[in-house]
């Protein structure tokens, strides 16, 4: 059985919430400060396809369709599909005169070639994971400062 996958990560970064909320908010323009997203390709008013690369020699397409999106409570969060199955979402609160962005998410491998080994390389794919939130956080600090 292909185990589950949980994530949690809080982005401090230099921007108001509100900021910081519509940034994240646009999906189309993420392969703009987050080097590991390398396209991103809108199927669906909701929907895009977002390929995605780390550490490891394996890209995945995923499939993001809107849920939530709710700029008062500063909430986002998508369905994924494809090559991950499960769900992702942002929370982006007030911080000072900046703000933090609380990243969940929960998915199954649904990559064929991949899903086998899911198991076995957990922590790898673990270590990948992280290494790319890393990555991505400083590419977003980067885009939000003055």
């Amino acid at each position: 059985m292909t185990p589950v996958f949980t994530f949690a990560h809080t982005w401090r970064l230099p921007a108001a919430a509100e900021t910081t909320h519509a940034v994240l908010a646009d999906v189309d323009r993420y392969a703009e400060w987050w080097p590991q997203v390398r396209s991103v390709r809108r199927v669906g008013e909701d929907s895009g396809v977002v390929h995605v690369r780390s550490l490891l020699p394996v890209g995945l397409d995923l499939l993001l369709t809107r849920e939530v999106e709710d700029e008062g409570a500063r909430r986002l969060r998508v369905a994924v599909g494809r090559d991950l199955v499960g769900w992702c979402e942002w929370r982006v609160q007030a911080e000072g005169p900046g703000s933090v962005a609380h990243f969940t998410q929960e998915v199954v491998v649904g990559k064929r070639l991949l899903a086998p080994v899911a198991a076995p390389l957990r922590p790898v794919l673990e270590a990948n994971h992280s290494w790319m939130m890393r990555r991505g956080e400083a590419g977003l600090a980067a885009r939000l400062r003055p």
